[in-house]
């Protein structure tokens, strides 16, 4: 080695200038892809030959088959890799055909998206959101968003998938490294031209006839024109009558006549309108009336009523609930047909919010009125029990076909109404009282109990304070339950009501069925309330002796404990 210490002599010289030249031929660096040439092969492993290594990188076969390499397994083949460590904690030479592959295509997708040139892939699969297309030059896996896969919507893609075909680069992150394709912009690109010519056909003030309804928006309607091209006519466009959507005047697949109202060379986009193939008819809406009857004819039917046409332009919502005076939510499907011509009444005329208002009910008898007229108030009739819920009936006269409520308290003087209302059924025919007929509400309210002697009048010539015999029916621990002699409706005496002393005011000293006199202490018709008290009747008799028996001793022969020590307390006041 001593030779190499003098620089001066030329053998020395020549192998410093042959060192320096080997090694700038080399440029080995990790992070760059260098080319390295197949020498060996084995069952699993391809070994590579790259000058300037000290030892042979290691592929696996299947990496290399997996990208479809397999033809390039060949002693002697080149194969690109990407040095990824000179010396890994082993000390071998780590690379990665695989990201070569990755890196070589990346370059490529940057180049043509810079270049704005389309390129060639192929939908592999689906994902959320869209597609996965692979780069068919390099394999690189490219995202296609659903809105970008057709200018019209598919509702099926399986003839696309795995077919070779053009893309357009759309956006590329060279941060992340993601890139998203457009097969749309492909075909609309394709399709410009011949759009183009299509759009010189068309002048304004052209008519267009049986144009088919494609599609809504909330701004307007598409119409496919001969399935060629695609126009718009706006939402203000469709009707002089007021459209909040146009799904309220047209259904999908219907033909319509068209005019042309506009024409956009630029935008290649035509505008059309169908309001303006007729005069505008609320400059004659003066002609119409209200509470008049008209024919109106049956143009779209929605879940809410109805969209009816006085006449061509003239639109106008029948509302579901002028459909019937006595179907509650009835439906506009059941009653009619798309065509049919039916009678209305206007209702309302705006002209300047451009709004007509229809009924078809007031086109017939409201049954209401007519059953005030055949049945006024305070009326008795056979009524049949029609429906039924928790604290109601529903009852219907056999002529009319109209629904009356009947509240379980009108049902009995006597029960809980509740448990009363339990004895009836659907077909039930009974006897019902018109208590109640609201026309504008639509309201009927009968009453069976009014159909029946009150037993509430058993105290009209009754009056507070007055005596009067009960039975005791029951008692508890809240009092006791009393019967008049003669009445029908039973009674509380409550616990507190039943002797001044409250050692008497005991409702276990009475087993039931004892006849005892009591007081009215309260008596309300309008409400239907009674009050009755022993207390109040002992009160009265104590106030009726201490007035007609004043001497002291006169009061120890009466029948009231406290009698003798009242009797005292009142001479004493009158000293």
């Amino acid at each position: 080695m001593e030779i190499y210490k003098d620089l001066s002599n030329p053998a020395s010289k020549e192998f410093k200038d042959l060192l320096n030249s080997q090694l700038s031929k080399s440029q080995i660096e990790e992070g760059k892809i260098i080319e390295g040439k197949i020498n060996k092969i084995t069952e699993k492993f391809v070994f590579l030959f790259v000058e300037g290594l000290k030892s042979e990188p290691v592929l696996d076969i299947n990496e290399l088959k997996n990208m479809g390499l397999e033809e390039k397994i060949k002693i002697g083949e080149k194969i690109s890799v990407l040095l990824e460590k000179i010396e890994d904690k082993n000390g071998e030479v780590l690379v990665s055909a695989s990201k070569a592959q990755k890196i070589k295509g990346w370059d490529r997708l940057v180049e043509a998206y810079e270049k704005n040139e389309p390129i060639m892939g192929k939908i592999t699969s689906k994902c959320k959101g869209g597609c996965i297309v692979e780069h068919i030059d390099t394999g690189s896996l490219m995202f296609l968003p659903g809105s970008q896969i057709s200018d019209k919507p598919l509702k099926d893609i399986s003839h696309l998938m795995n077919e070779p075909q053009k893309f357009a680069l759309i956006k590329l992150d060279k941060v992340r490294g993601n890139a998203c394709v457009s097969r749309r912009e492909i075909i609309s690109n394709f399709k410009k031209e011949d759009k183009a010519k299509i759009v010189d056909k068309y002048k304004v003030g052209d008519i267009i006839k049986n144009a088919e309804v494609k599609g809504y928006s909330t701004f307007g309607c598409f119409f496919n024109v001969n399935d060629e091209i695609d126009v718009l006519v706006h939402l203000q466009e469709i009707s002089y009558s007021r459209v909040n959507h146009p799904d309220e005047v047209f259904n999908i697949g219907e033909k319509h006549d068209l005019k042309v109202i506009s024409v956009d060379k630029e935008k290649l986009q035509v505008g059309c309108s169908v309001k303006q193939l007729s005069p505008d008819p609320f400059e004659h809406i003066e002609n119409y009336e209200l509470n008049k009857v008209y024919k109106a004819k049956v143009m779209k039917i929605m879940d809410f009523g109805a969209f009816c046409e006085l006449e061509p332009g003239l639109t106008t919502l029948l509302h579901s609930s002028e459909l019937s005076w006595t179907k509650k939510n009835v439906s506009a499907k059941k009653m009619f047909n798309i065509g049919d011509e039916i009678d209305c009444i206007i209702t309302e005329i705006d002209k300047e919010k451009r709004r007509v208002a229809i009924s078809h009910r007031l086109t017939k008898e409201n049954p209401f009125k007519t059953f005030e007229n055949k049945y006024p108030l305070n009326t008795i009739l056979d009524a049949e029990v029609v429906n039924k819920n928790e604290y109601s009936l529903f009852v219907k006269a056999k002529d009319i076909d109209i629904d009356a409520f009947l509240h379980c308290n009108d049902l009995t003087y006597f029960n809980n109404g509740e448990e009363e209302l339990s004895k009836y059924k659907k077909g039930d025919v009974i006897k019902v009282k018109v208590l109640e007929i609201k026309i504008t509400d639509q309201k009927i309210r009968v009453g069976l109990k009014q159909t029946q002697p009150d037993p509430f009048d058993w105290f009209k010539d009754k009056k507070i304070n007055q005596t009067i015999t009960v039975k005791i029916i029951s008692t508890d621990n809240k009092g006791l339950i009393v019967r008049p002699e003669g009445c029908e409706m039973d009674f509380v005496i409550k616990k507190s009501q039943i002797a001044i002393n409250s050692a008497d005011a005991r409702p276990s000293r009475f087993t039931g069925g004892e006849k005892i006199d009591c007081a009215i202490a309260d008596l309300d018709f309008q409400k239907r309330k009674v009050s009755l008290s022993m207390k109040l009747l002992e009160e009265i008799e104590k106030k009726e002796a201490l007035d007609k028996y004043g001497a002291e001793g006169s009061g120890k022969n009466l029948p009231f404990s406290s009698l003798s020590e009242d009797l005292k307390k009142k001479g004493e006041d009158k000293k």
